[in-house]
Order: structure tokens, then sequence, then C-alpha cells
């Protein structure tokens, strides 16, 4: 449950960021955004990084240049991630397309790849000098040259243009055309955003508890200072996994996943350390791609918001109860990920349309999102695998302690453990660890 050692100090000398515009002509369009990718909850901007060692195959070669070169041609099929947002009448987003380009920059750094340590999960130390801030739609961040001749690149898009799948279907195109693979990007994309509008009229047919606030007192976690919190990555391997698996009831035991064990296990443990009232209404709310289920009309090459947060609730005590069992939890769990069906998604289409596009509920809820599936470390520019790729972030500002990148690490015998990085109020954390050492003891 170690996390990684603080860096050296060090100093970046960053150029002057520049536009880089799609390499040939695109068209000059309005598309608008779908009414799951215009929700408030979508409206920030998500960081990723990807840490590189020295290839020597890849001697004389600037990645930084390869990347930018590779960058203009793959935003001539993706042009709208080249243009900008705009509102228009009831909140409503749409991308004006005239290829006015995404923020790139180059910095060298004097660090080695060595110094980052084993980062395995959120934060990546000292992001925020690895990353741009930016307004555009997508902004390549600055590509960082490593003293010891590997490299940093960073990505930065606005979430209500692309998720995770479809952010990395881009980052996919460009890898394939700096490494010069024939005829890509392989995969053709899609704008598709029509799939995902409110029907007319709009008319929610579920009840979309994330939209609405739980029953019972305040939450403590949403006002804490954040000097007052604190991060611990939390490592869930084979053996943590099989004490999980054997507090399921048997009539789940074998159809439970790693996450929904893993989950059910932090929701539980996280309540108990935050000391919530047995009345009170919690919940755990989790990220379900929609893409690959039957019933999605999703085109191939679909690079747009495709997922719903789908609630599992229930009070403290209901949680709690069952002296460490997690069936109660696990069957939420299993009920909440087989609702989100194509239906579901456009009953939140309108209710965003209806609700003014409203944010999700923080209050007493846990937020997951699992990423490792995501193939963070394999964008591959030519310089081999990443030592590091994933989120640059852990959540921030009023998501901090809410939200929660599941990530998944190998260790020196080659073993996998699911890497959840807790950020709890320092005396909570206390408590959480011993409930988590609990439930992970073999019964």
């Amino acid at each position: 449950m170690a996390s990684s050692s603080p860096l050296p100090a060090f100093t970046v000398r960053r150029g002057e960021p520049v536009l880089i515009r799609p390499a040939s002509p695109t068209p000059v369009e309005t598309k608008p955004l779908s009414d799951i990718d215009d929700g408030e909850g979508m409206r920030f901007y998500s960081s990723g990084i990807h840490l590189y060692r020295n290839n020597p195959a890849k001697e004389g070669q600037d990645p930084a240049a390869v990347i930018r070169d590779a960058l203009a041609k793959a935003l001539v099929p993706y042009y709208p991630l080249a243009g900008r947002l705009r509102e228009v009448a009831g909140r409503k987003l749409v991308v004006d397309c005239a290829g006015q380009g995404v923020l790139f920059a180059e910095a060298d750094a004097d660090l080695t790849v060595d110094d980052f340590g084993d980062v395995q999960s959120p934060p990546f130390p000292c992001f925020e000098r690895f990353i741009l801030e930016s307004t555009t739609v997508a902004g390549v961040e600055p590509v960082t040259r490593l003293k010891c001749g590997g490299f940093i690149f960073g990505q930065r898009f606005c979430h209500c243009i692309v998720d995770a799948p479809g952010g990395m279907q881009f980052e996919v195109a460009v890898c394939e055309i700096a490494r010069g693979v024939a005829g890509a990007p392989s995969v053709t994309p899609s704008w598709g955003r029509e799939i995902f509008m409110a029907r007319n009229p709009p008319s929610p047919s579920y009840p979309h508890l994330e939209y609405r606030e739980p029953a019972g007192a305040g939450d403590r976690l949403l006002t804490t200072p954040p000097s007052d919190m604190v991060r611990i990555p939390f490592f869930f391997g084979d053996r943590e996994i099989a004490a999980l698996r054997r507090r399921a009831p048997a009539s789940l035991r074998n159809s439970c996943s790693r996450f929904e064990l893993v989950v059910a296990c932090i929701w539980r443990c996280r309540t108990a350390a935050l000391g919530y009232h047995a009345a009170d209404e919690v919940r755990l709310s989790f990220i379900v791609n929609a893409r690959g289920r039957r019933d999605m009309p999703i085109p191939e090459g679909f690079y747009g918001n495709a997922f719903a947060y789908s609630v599992a609730s229930t009070t403290a005590g209901d949680l709690l109860a069952g002296g460490g069992e997690l069936g109660h939890a696990l069957g939420l769990i299993k009920k909440a990920k087989s609702a989100v069906t194509y239906d579901y998604l456009r009953s939140v289409a309108d209710l965003m349309v209806i609700a003014g596009r409203p944010l999700f509920t923080l209050t007493r809820t846990y937020i997951v999102s699992d990423v490792s599936h995501a193939g963070f470390k394999s964008v591959d520019f030519g310089w081999g695998e990443a030592v590091y790729g994933g989120p640059a972030k852990g959540g921030e500002g009023p998501f901090l302690g809410v939200t929660n990148y599941f990530s998944r690490c190998k260790n020196g015998k080659g073993d996998v453990s699911v890497v959840v990085p807790i950020c709890l109020p320092k005396d909570a954390m206390d408590r959480f660890q011993l409930e988590v050492q609990a439930l992970t003891t073999d019964i």
C-alpha cells in the first residue's frame, strides 16, 4: 500500500504552445453533440500521461516531431477534435469545425524515467508540470523529453467530445500514423451522435438516482479541506480477491468479477470509515460502458460518450450488516449493471434536456471508473509500450475522495493486482485500512 517516492528537484524548459491544424483541408460545418455528451458532468477536461523509456532503435528521432506530424494527419479524419465548442439555446453544445487546431508544446526536463519509480496509479508524480491548461477541444500537451532519452506524452480532452474508449481510439490513430502503419488509421471514425439524442418529446422512463440527492444527513467528505485528506493506493492481488470471493454468497461466488468484488469491498469499508448514520442512504455509482452490448446501435468507430452512471443504493446500516458478508452489496451492483440498456441511455438524454443538463449528485456517493481495460499502456508511437499510461490526476476539486479510477498492475512475479488510489480524511483512512484488512483476511 506504499506510494511512489517523491521526485528530485527538477526543471522543465517548455517552448511556446502552438496550434496544430489538420494536415489537409477538412469540412467547415457545425456538429451538435449528443444529449449524453453535454451534461454538466461531462463539462470538464480529462488528462492522461504516458511515460516512455529510450529506444535505441529510434536514435536521432525526436519524439515531439514524430507525434506532432502524426497528430496533424490524424486530425484530418478526426477533424471535430480540431474545432471549438459553443453553447447554444438550452445549454446545448455544438462543435464549430473549421480546422482551428489543437494545442501542442515541446519541453525538456532534467529527469530520467527511473526517477519516477514504480508509479502504478494516478496521480502521476508532479502531473501539473507535464500537462497544460487549455480551452481547445483537444490539447495534446507537452511532449517532454527526458535526459535519459525517454519522454512523457501528455494529452487533454474535453470529456464532452470523447469518453475513455473514444479518446483511446484517436490516440491509436495517431500512434499508427507515427509508426508508419499502412492504411492508418485502421478504424474509420464515426460521429453518430444522433443515437443518443433526446426523444421528441423528452420522456425519462427511469428514476435516475444519479441525479437526485440521497435521503439522510450531510456528507463530511464534501466539507473536509484538501489539506486534511490523505491518498493511499490499495492493491488487491490474487490472495485478496480469493478472500473477498469467500465472503460472497454461494449463489454469486463464481459469477463475480474482480471489479465487482473489489468495488463491493471498498464501498462497504468506505461507508464504515466515514461513519454515516445507519439510516443514511449511501450510493455506489459506476460507469457502465455501452459499447459491445447487444441492444446498442453504436456504429463502429464511434468516439463519443457511450456510458451511463448506474447506481446501487441502500442504507449505511443495511450495507454494513452481516458481519463482513458482501452479498447485499454484490447483489445491488449486479442489478445496477444489468439496468443499463439503450432505453436507459435514451432516458438519460431525455432527462438532460428537461432538467437543464444537471451534474450527477456527489453526496454520500462513491463514483468508480474501471480503466484497467482501456489500453493506456499500449499507446505506442514507435518507442514501445508505456512504462506508465493512465489518468494524470486522481479525483480533484469537488470530486476529491468521491471518485476513483481502478487500474491494474503486475508485480515482479507477474501476478496481476487491481490498484485503487483511495483518498479520505486522515482519521477515516485509518479505519478504512483496518476494514479492508479484515475483509481481505482469509476466513
